[in-house]
């Protein structure tokens, strides 16, 4: 069945054509500046599309459009648009243009990368400066130790009290001449081993030519008697020295057992606990055991000392005693918290 054809407008209605105004036209064009051609061939090419300036349907009811002379359904017209929008992005750059763009994108591509990789480099370059500073100055201080000019050409020999300082310097003369770096602690120790008085050494270095022997004497406890007189020895039983009389100022030690045994090593202990000026006026030390320390000095007052437990503390007390006491003969400081006087 056909459908109806439809009512004509009523003259109150404005026409379809009245009051309306059609859309501005939309203009494609080819062969412009900027997108190629440009030749003989390739004219300007425009096509108006416009928007329709009437809808009606047609005799089977279907929507048709007439546009600035396209005339057909929205479907046709919607296809001539889209080509005209294909053909425009299509359209080809020069080859100049296209290497501008290129290199300028490169140009900004290598300004970023300075950009965020600046602190990077900063860093590496602090990095590997501090590295260079500390390995040229190893290796400056390297060369400088092996040359000749910080060779050895004076030795100093400090901390002798009883010993001669210039046969220490004498014991070491092998070592003049070589570098500071290279000074051979092996020789040294063999050289100074030579002297039992010396209880300990080091050597330090005081460029640019000068060795510093720091010595530590042993202290002499008394002389203890053996077969060929007299020997000095010290708190560990060192022999310092011997002679067939009882060398001056020094005290006898009468110690059963011998040097070997535990009352000698208390003895020892004991001495080298006093003070300086007290153990100058012990003349006899005698010990039969590690806890019965006796102790005589050169105004004839004798000490009981005991074990040498608590000598540091024995030393002050008697010292105190005999200040408070100098004419008491007797002095007992085997128990320092009580002590006894006589």
């Amino acid at each position: 069945m056909r459908r109806p054809a439809p009512l004509p407008a009523s003259p109150e209605e404005p026409h379809p054509d009245e009051g309306v105004e059609s859309a501005p036209s939309v203009r494609r064009r080819r062969g412009l500046p900027g997108f190629g051609g440009g030749g003989a061939d390739d004219a300007a090419v425009a096509a108006d599309v416009r928007m329709p300036d009437a809808v009606a349907p047609d005799a089977d009811g279907i929507h048709s459009y007439a546009a600035g002379g396209v005339t057909g359904d929205a479907s046709s017209i919607t296809a001539v648009i889209e080509e005209a929008d294909r053909d425009t992005v299509s359209a080809p750059m020069r080859s100049g243009e296209v290497w501008r763009a290129a290199r300028a994108r490169r140009k900004a591509l290598r300004a970023e990368i300075r950009r965020f990789t600046q602190r990077s480099r900063r860093r590496r370059f602090i990095v590997w400066g501090s590295i260079g500073a500390v390995v040229a100055l190893v290796l400056g201080s390297v060369i400088a130790a092996y040359s000749p000019m910080f060779a050895v050409e004076k030795i100093t020999v400090a901390g002798a009290k009883t010993i001669e300082p210039a046969v220490v310097q004498q014991s070491l003369s092998d070592q003049i001449g070589a570098p500071l770096a290279l000074v051979d602690a092996d020789e040294v120790k063999s050289a100074l081993g030579g002297f039992p008085i010396i209880e300990s050494y080091a050597l330090e270095v005081r460029p640019p030519r000068e060795l510093l022997v720091r010595i530590v004497e042993r202290t002499p406890i008394g002389a203890i008697r053996d077969a060929d007189g007299y020997a000095v020895v010290d708190a560990a039983g060192v022999v310092l020295s011997s002679s067939p009389e009882l060398p001056e100022g020094r005290p006898e030690l009468e110690i059963t057992g011998g040097i070997d045994s535990a009352a000698f090593r208390s003895a020892g202990l004991v001495m080298r606990s006093l003070p300086a000026d007290l153990r100058g006026t012990v003349t006899t030390v005698r010990a039969t055991s590690g806890d019965d320390v006796a102790l005589r000095l050169a105004d004839g007052k004798t000490v009981v000392w005991g074990s040498e437990r608590d000598s540091v503390l024995k030393a002050a007390v008697l010292v105190r005693l005999i200040a408070a006491s100098p004419d008491s003969k007797a002095f007992d400081v085997s128990s320092p918290t009580v002590p006894v006087v006589r």
